[in-house]
C-alpha cells in the first residue's frame, strides 16, 4: 500500500471508531479474555517462574515429557494448549529455539549456540528467559533486547512474557500483524526498518497507542485484540488467499463446517511442524511417493502455506472445479490431530456460507486440494454472494488488499532497497509483474488484473512525458552490449547544426538523468525505470559512478561530479529501478558484485496457477510441471520454463492450434538450445516427442498433440496412477 493510502486508513480507523465499537460484542470478548485468564494460571501452575532457573530441557522442548513430568511441555503448552491465550502456531519447531528434531536428535536454532552440547545450550537459553522475565516485571524493556539468543524465538518469548507479566503486553505475536495493528492505530505508513525491531518491543509501542486511545480505556487487552481482529485483521493484504478442498468430492464438509476447521490429507509425513524448509518436506514427499517427485516441491511449499495461515486469512472451501461451499476466516492456527482417522493436519476457520455459489464453467487449477485465488477471482467469489445475509468477512481496502502478492513483495522491496532485480526463468512474467508493480505505485492497483486494453490504456498513461516534465513516470529501456554510459547518464552526441551544413557534438543527458531532474520537480510522485535484460549490459560502465548514489541513505543528501560535464549529479529517494533478468541467460554470472550489494533480488517462478484451463483433455499445469520437472532433473531450476507459453491475453489458451504452436514454435526451440545440439539430452527431456533415427521432434496433427503431451509429460510425472491413489486421498481433494 502507498503512503498515503496508508495514512488514509489510520484515519478511517479513528473516525469509525466510535461506530464499531458500539457494534462489537463485548461480552464475548470478556468471556474470551476470562478463558485466557484461565490459560495463563494453569502455564504459572505447571511452570512456577521460581521454577524456571532449574526447568529441564525435556520439560521445555515439544514432545512427550517424562513420567512424572506435566501434561504439557511448555513449549507444547504455548504452542497448542493455550489457543485462548494467544496464538503462535505455524512455522517449523525452529520457533521454539532448542527443540527435537524428528529423526530423534536435539537441534538448537542459533548458531552460536551449536557447538555446545544441548545441555549447555538449553542452560544459556533458559537463562535468558529467566532474564527477560524479571526485566519485564521491573520495567527494564531496554535488557530484553540485549538477549541474543531469544530472538531467535520471538514469537514464543512475547507470549511468554504476556503470560508471566500480565498486562504489559498485547496478546498478539505474529510480527507482521503487531506491524500492521501498529500502523493502523498509529495512522503512520510502515517504515522498512521497522521489520529490524523485535517483537516484544513493537508490541510495547503497540500497547502504548491501545492506552493513547480514549475508547479503550478500561478494556482488557484480549478485548482489544478482538476488537482489532474483528475490523482490523491483516488478511489477505499481506497473504496468499488460498482455495481448500475439504476431502475427495468435499467429503469431509459437515465435519469441517461443524467443527470450525479445515482438514486436509498427506497423513503419512505427520506434523508439518517438524520441516523447517520446503527441501525438507519435499524429501519426506519423495520417500512416501516416489512416483510424483515431479511435483513434491510445489506441493511442500503449498503444505507449508496451509501450516503457515495466521488468524483472519481468507480461505475458501470447495468441491470440485465449479462449486463455492464457504468462504472462511482462520480463526485458529495449525496443529496435527491424531484423533481423526485420516486428513489430520487442520486450521481453525469460521465459515460463512453466504458465499455458496456455483460458477458458470470449471476452474482446472482447483483440481487439486490447495490452489491459490487470483484477485480477480475472490472479487468474483464476493460478488456472487447471497443477498440478505450480513457479511462475517469483511473485505479489506481495495487500495491494497487486492493487490496479488507478488506485487506487493516487490513494491516492498523497492521501499526498502530501491533497486530490484526480478529473475527467472523465461515466460513467467517478470516484465509483466515489473509494469503491474508500475501501476501499484502510481495508484492504479485496481488495473493490475483489468482487461487488456485497459491495463494498455493506464499503462500508456503513465509512459506519456508531461510537457512541463523531462521524463514520465513510467520509463523502460533495454540494456544490450552496446548500451553506455552515455545514453543512462549523459554524454557527448552528434546534432545537427544550427545551420544544416553538418554534426556538431552537443552534451546530451541521459535517460537516467532526465527521470532524475523529472523526480526532483515532482517529489510526490514515484517514477520507475524498468530495465529489461539488465545483466545483458555493462552494468559498471553504464552506471559509472551513480552506483554509490543508488544506496537509499544516499540518496537527496549525497552528489557527485559528473566527470563529463562538470555538474553535481543527486537521486531523488522516489527514484525507483525495476531490472529484469533470465537466469537461463548464460551472462547472468557477469553482474558485478558491487551492483548486486545495490540490488534487491527477487524470484519469479512458474505460475501454474495461472493456467486454470485444459486443451483436448490436457490440463494445462499438468503439462507444464511434467516439463518442467524433466527440465529441472535435466539442466537444474534456472532452465525451466514459465507460463507465459501458455497464455494468450493473459487467459490460458484453449484451441488445440494454440497448443501447438505453442508447443512446436516456442517451447521446443527453448528446450533445443537447452541442450546445445546433444539429441540424447532432447530424448531425456522430451522422450518419445523425437524421433529415434533423426533425433529431430516428430510432426504430428495438432488434433494429435493432447494425448500424445498427457503420455509423455501427465501420465509419466504421475508414474501411471491415479493421482487420488497415489496421494491417499490428499492430492485429489479438488474433485
Amino acid at each position: 500500500m502507498g503512503q498515503n493510502a496508508r495514512m488514509a486508513e489510520g484515519g478511517e480507523f479513528r473516525d469509525g471508531l466510535s461506530r464499531r465499537i458500539a457494534e462489537f460484542d463485548r461480552e464475548a470478548a470478556a468471556r474470551a479474555a476470562d478463558s485466557a485468564e484461565e490459560e495463563r494460571l494453569r502455564v504459572l501452575e505447571e511452570f512456577p517462574l521460581d521454577a524456571w532457573g532449574e526447568l529441564p530441557l525435556e520439560w521445555y522442548a515439544l514432545g512427550p515429557t517424562p513420567q512424572g513430568g506435566p501434561r504439557y511441555t511448555f513449549c507444547g503448552l504455548m504452542e497448542y494448549g493455550t489457543n485462548a491465550l494467544g496464538s503462535i502456531r505455524g512455522g517449523s519447531a525452529g520457533k521454539h529455539i532448542v527443540y527435537r528434531h524428528r529423526t530423534g536428535e536435539w537441534r538448537v536454532v542459533p548458531s552460536t549456540l551449536r557447538g555446545l552440547g544441548v545441555q549447555e545450550a538449553w542452560a544459556k537459553v533458559r537463562a535468558e528467559f529467566v532474564t527477560a522475565f524479571a526485566a519485564a516485571a521491573s520495567g527494564a524493556y531496554g535488557r530484553i533486547d540485549e538477549l541474543e539468543t531469544l530472538s531467535y524465538g520471538q514469537a514464543l518469548t512475547t507470549k511468554a512474557l504476556a503470560t508471566y507479566v500480565p498486562d504489559t503486553y498485547l496478546p498478539v505475536f505474529s510480527a507482521s500483524h503487531v506491524r500492521h495493528f501498529t500502523a493502523l492505530l498509529s495512522g503512520r505508513p510502515h517504515q522498512p526498518h521497522a521489520t529490524r525491531i523485535r517483537t516484544w518491543q513493537a508490541n510495547r509501542e503497540l500497547l502504548h497507542l491501545v492506552r493513547e486511545t480514549p475508547e479503550f480505556e478500561g478494556w482488557r487487552p484480549h478485548e482489544v485484540v478482538d476488537f482489532l481482529y474483528a475490523f482490523h485483521a491483516p488478511r489477505p493484504r499481506d497473504r496468499t488467499v488460498w482455495k481448500i478442498a475439504p476431502g475427495e468430492r468435499a467429503s469431509l464438509w459437515d465435519d469441517c463446517l461443524a467443527n470450525r476447521r479445515i482438514r486436509i490429507g498427506w497423513d503419512e509425513i505427520g506434523s508439518l511442524g517438524q520441516y523447517e524448509s520446503d527441501q525438507e518436506l519435499k524429501n519426506a514427499l519423495d520417500r512416501y511417493w516416489p512416483h510424483s517427485t515431479g511435483r513434491n516441491l510445489r506441493l511442500a511449499r503449498q503444505l507449508l502455506a496451509f501450516r503457515d495461515l495466521e488468524r483472519g486469512e481468507l480461505i475458501v472451501a470447495n468441491r470440485g472445479k465449479s462449486e463455492v461451499l464457504a468462504l472462511g476466516t482462520v480463526a485458529e492456527g495449525y496443529s496435527y490431530n491424531p484423533d481423526v482417522e485420516t486428513h489430520r493436519h487442520v486450521v481453525g476457520v469460521d465459515w460463512d456460507t453466504s458465499y455458496a455459489q456455483l460458477f458458470d464453467s470449471p476452474r482446472h487449477a482447483w483440481q487439486q486440494t490447495l490452489a491459490r485465488v487470483p484477485a480477480t477471482l475472490l472479487r468474483e467469489i464476493r460478488g456472487g454472494r447471497k443477498a440478505g445475509f450480513t457479511a462475517a468477512v469483511e473485505s479489506a481496502p481495495e487500495t491494497d488488499a487486492e493487490l496479488p502478492a507478488s506485487v506487493r513483495g516487490v513494491r516492498d522491496l523497492l521501499e526498502h532497497k530501491g533497486q530490484v532485480v526480478l529473475q527467472g526463468p523465461p515466460g513467467t512474467g517478470k516484465t509483466r509483474l515489473a509494469l503491474s508493480v508500475a501501476l501499484a505505485m502510481a495508484g492504479h492497483g485496481d488495473r493490475i488484473e483489468s482487461p487488456p486494453e485497459e491495463r494498455a490504456a493506464a499503462l500508456r498513461e503513465l509512459s506519456a512525458v508531461p510537457q512541463d516534465s523531462h521524463a514520465a513516470r513510467l520509463t523502460m529501456v533495454t540494456f544490450h552490449p552496446s548500451y553506455g554510459y552515455e545514453d543512462f547518464v549523459e554524454g557527448f552526441k552528434p546534432a545537427t547544426s544550427a545551420d544544416g551544413a553538418g554534426l556538431n557534438l552537443v552534451m546530451t543527458d541521459g535517460l537516467f538523468r532526465r527521470v532524475c531532474m523529472a523526480a526532483e520537480a515532482a517529489p510526490d510522485d514515484t517514477f520507475l525505470i524498468i530495465v529489461d535484460e539488465i545483466n545483458r549490459g555493462d552494468l559498471p560502465r553504464i552506471l559509472g559512478e551513480l552506483i554509490t548514489l543508488l544506496e537509499l541513505d544516499k540518496r537527496n543528501s549525497v552528489s557527485v561530479t559528473l566527470p563529463t560535464s562538470g555538474r553535481q549529479q543527486t537521486v531523488p529517494s522516489n527514484v525507483f529501478i525495476i531490472g529484469t533478468m533470465n537466469t537461463a541467460d548464460r551472462s547472468v554470472g557477469h553482474i558485478d558484485a558491487a551492483i548486486r550489494r545495490r540490488f534487491a533480488f527477487f524470484d519469479v517462478s512458474p505460475d501454474l496457477d495461472v493456467l486454470d484451463g485444459e486443451v483436448g483433455g490436457l490440463g494445462l499445469a499438468d503439462f507444464l510441471e511434467g516439463l518442467n520437472a524433466k527440465l529441472d532433473t535435466a539442466f537444474g531450476p534456472d532452465h525451466l520454463l514459465g507460463q507465459a507459453y501458455l497464455l494468450a491475453d493473459d487467459r490460458p489458451i484453449v484451441t488445440v492450434e494454440q497448443l501447438s504452436h505453442a508447443f512446436h514454435h516456442e517451447i521446443v526451440p527453448l528446450v533445443v538450445d537447452y541442450c546445445l545440439g546433444q539429441p540424447e539430452l532432447l530424448r531425456n527431456v522430451l522422450g518419445a516427442l523425437v524421433n529415434d533415427s533423426t533425433g529431430r521432434i516428430v510432426q504430428t496433427n495438432p488434433q494429435d498433440l493432447p494425448a500424445m503431451l498427457v503420455d509423455e509429460f501427465v501420465a509419466a510425472k504421475s508414474g501411471g496412477e491415479a493421482s487420488a491413489g497415489e496421494y491417499g486421498s490428499g492430492i485429489s481433494g479438488g474433485e
